[in-house]
């Protein structure tokens, strides 16, 4: 059916049917040209199409739906090795629990969310405190908390004023008088709270130069692509030296969490180029990727984020991290993905690797072994209960809690595993198959929180570091330059560090500027959870 009859047959619908039935049919009929396009298309795989019907969470509730509270036995989920379910008698479905009610006020922000916005106190036409009750005329009026108007206005990110300094001539001698320039049209034409905007926007919210330009260039105050890249390597030089420094502490980290998404720099991309760039070192001009490492490392309860952009793998990253580590310190660990680039041989680590990514391949073929699926998914899901009421612990605590909570389950898990393949339950090329064997090969790093104090479940925090590139590669497409790739490398790392650590970006990139030589010879006083501190009892830079 192509559009044309299609439109046909919803016309016919349209004047048959009721509203709330058409819209329906619409909905359906658009779903159908969707997928067509989708089919007509030579890079639509079987995969990518059967992705589209799963569910969009990994969440249990959405895996499982009704069967999400019921808990695992080892007798369930067994099949023959041509993945036929056992015969049973049919039983009727439990009801669905009833959806949670929304708290009131879901959705809007009190005014105490609101740090950044101006305050002004209006105080009231006639009364103040003390004075007679003009109701009464006989009690006092005294101050009460006020009545509260939330008002917003618009704005482009960057503001321009325009100073026109009354300027005299002399008809005789040609000599000229130009007014005083005030004192708060001192200073750089850009301050440092622009360039501040101009870098978050661009690493913090993945805004292209080119669509900030046009943002701005819409409001009547335009501001080149070129430009912007100049102030952001002006903002770049003055934060090399703590983003130094965040590496130096990184690498002193109890936990690191590791791993790698693809990025594009087009100066690398080009083969002979590409030789050129990386002559001292054939391994990387002879690879044909490009990867963005994301790093998070816990040092005494503060999170580091780091970014790494080039043809390095993630664990090459690592290694090169690890080189700046105290040799008196014990070896850390290390959290990734069962992926081998991730991993580095040079320094000792404790390696784990992520539950999620062994639970994910459950998910994804849990529609074609719904009840092996199951018991995996809730066995994991008891282990992640305990984590989370292990949650304040101390490490050793949480260590010897999850031995005696979840050490049994994952034994009798492994056991379930084992089983499937050594009876020849399930078949061992099939989908199933492949995902216990991911699971019994990396057993020993997939259950190192039974072992070692401070073992995190899972690479979760890496996960989301990453995303920052992600946004960053869907609206930039790519970095220029390997120079341009690193200026994106440092920035990122800070703004998602101060986030980490629930500092304002904005201030501190403003704070480094105004204090670039103090954060030069002292990079240590000038990071995100100690600069306030630094900051008052220094004075800024002179313009």
């Amino acid at each position: 059916m192509d559009e044309k009859q299609l439109a046909a047959l919803l016309h016919r619908i349209e004047q048959r049917a009721d509203k709330e039935d058409y819209r329906r049919v619409e909905q359906l009929a658009a779903s159908y040209a969707y997928l067509t396009e989708l089919v007509a298309d030579k890079d639509t795989t079987i995969e990518s199409l059967r992705k589209l019907l799963r569910p969009k969470s990994e969440k249990t509730s959405a895996v499982l739906g009704d069967q999400a509270g019921t808990s695992p036995s080892a007798d369930e989920g067994e099949t023959n090795a041509s993945g036929d379910e056992p015969a049973g008698d049919d039983e009727d479905e439990p009801p669905a629990k009833p959806a949670k009610p929304r708290k009131p006020g879901h959705g809007r922000n009190g005014v105490d969310k609101f740090p950044g916005a101006k305050r002004v106190a209006v105080p009231h036409d006639s009364l103040t405190s003390g004075d007679r009750c003009p109701e009464c005329g006989r009690g006092k009026v005294y101050s009460s908390p006020p009545r509260v108007l939330l008002r917003f206005t618009g704005q482009t990110p960057l503001q321009a004023t325009i100073y026109e300094l009354d300027r005299l001539r002399c008809g005789l001698c040609g000599a000229s008088f130009v007014a005083s320039e005030p004192a708060e049209a001192g200073g750089p034409k850009y301050d440092a709270q622009a360039i501040s905007m101009i870098g978050l926007l661009k690493y913090g919210l993945g805004m292209p130069f080119n669509r900030s330009a046009r943002l701005q260039r819409s409001m009547g105050i335009p501001l080149p692509p070129s430009t912007q890249w100049d102030l952001v390597r002006q903002l770049w030089q003055d934060a090399t030296p703590v983003h130094h420094e965040l590496i130096r502490q990184a690498a002193q980290a109890d936990v690191l969490y590791v791993d790698d998404t693809a990025v594009r720099i087009l100066e690398a991309m080009e083969p002979n180029a590409r030789a050129k760039l990386f002559a001292e070192e054939p391994d990387l001009a002879r690879r044909k990727g490009l990867f963005t490492s994301g790093v998070v490392a816990v040092v005494e309860a503060r999170q580091i984020a780091l970014f790494y952009s080039g043809a390095r793998h993630a664990g090459e990253n690592m290694r090169e991290l690890l080189r700046q580590r105290s040799a008196e310190l014990s070896a850390p660990i290390q959290m990734s993905d069962g992926l081998s680039r991730n991993s580095q041989s040079e320094f000792d680590t404790l390696m784990a690797n992520c539950l999620t990514h062994g639970r994910r391949k459950f998910v994804d073929c849990h529609p074609h072994f719904p009840d092996q699926c199951r018991v995996v998914i809730l066995s994991l899901k008891s282990v992640y209960k305990n984590d989370a009421a292990a949650k304040g612990m101390s490490d050793v605590d949480r260590l010897a809690f999850h031995q005696r909570e979840s050490g049994p389950v994952m034994a009798e898990l492994h056991d379930w595993l084992s089983r499937q393949l050594s009876e020849r339950k399930t078949e061992e090329n099939s989908a199933l198959g492949g995902a216990i064997k991911y699971m019994l090969k990396r057993w020993p790093e997939l259950t190192l929180f039974l072992r070692e104090p401070g073992a995190p479940l899972d690479n979760n925090i890496c996960e989301r570091a990453l995303k920052r590139i992600i946004i960053h590669r869907k609206n930039s497409l790519f970095f220029k330059t390997l120079n341009g790739a690193s200026a994106g490398d440092c920035l990122m790392s800070l703004i998602y560090t101060c986030e980490l650590n629930n500092v304002a970006p904005f201030d501190y990139l403003t704070a480094i500027q105004l204090n670039s030589k103090a954060a030069e010879q002292a990079p240590h006083q000038w990071l995100p959870w100690n600069y306030q501190a630094t900051q008052s009892s220094q004075t800024p830079n002179a313009a």
